[in-house]
């Protein structure tokens, strides 16, 4: 049997088996932990990076540390909010991935500015 074919067979019986037992509040509790779970899981790794270089960040002028950290500060809360506040519309979904790309490149910037030795 094709592989693809199997995997959609796989995929179709486990919908038929969520459908049958109405599952769908339970499909949906779990869908909501494991929302959760990626948070924590993104906001970690975010420490963990943090951790391993805030003896460098210490260094860098006040505006530079306020920018960075203000920059990680809007992602994480952009992420957040993503996460756990209900949105429709692709307009929303618009906004997200500009207010990620801003911060995202004022974080790649700062940095940047910060590790240029001389020009």
């Amino acid at each position: 049997m094709n592989p693809t074919l199997r995997g959609f067979l796989i995929i179709a019986a486990v919908v038929v088996v969520i459908v049958v037992l109405q599952l769908q509040a339970t499909v949906a509790a779990l869908f909501l932990l494991a929302q959760i779970a990626f948070f924590l899981a993104i906001a970690y790794f975010i420490y963990l990076a943090w951790r391993d270089r805030r003896g460098e960040i210490a260094t860098w002028p006040t505006r530079a540390r306020v920018v960075f950290y203000g920059a990680a500060l809007l992602l994480i809360v952009n992420m957040a909010s993503r996460f756990f506040v209900s949105t429709g519309g692709g307009l929303n979904l618009l906004v997200f991935l500009a207010v990620f790309v801003c911060g995202g490149f004022a974080m790649w910037r700062v940095w940047r500015d910060q590790h240029a030795y001389g020009y």
